[in-house]
């Protein structure tokens, strides 16, 4: 059996829906909160790798011009 919300199935449940449909849209459902658990993480690796990219680039930049600039 798939992971289902509880909250979600006692929703359906309670809205008239048969127990079988029910179970299916919370699993279903479960699945795309997984999802979407998975696409946040990934967000927030791509968030810090390019900021970390900016600050290293700012880095280079400086010490490229410091010569210059001095």
């Amino acid at each position: 059996m798939a992971l289902m919300l509880s909250k979600t199935y006692d929703a359906f449940k309670a809205a008239g829906a048969p127990e079988d449909k029910a179970r299916e849209a919370a699993e279903e459902i479960a699945g795309f909160e997984d999802r979407l658990s998975n696409i946040e993480s990934d967000v927030k690796l791509l968030k810090w790798i390019a900021g970390f990219n900016v600050a290293l680039s700012m880095t280079i930049l400086a010490l490229l011009l410091h010569p210059v600039a001095g």
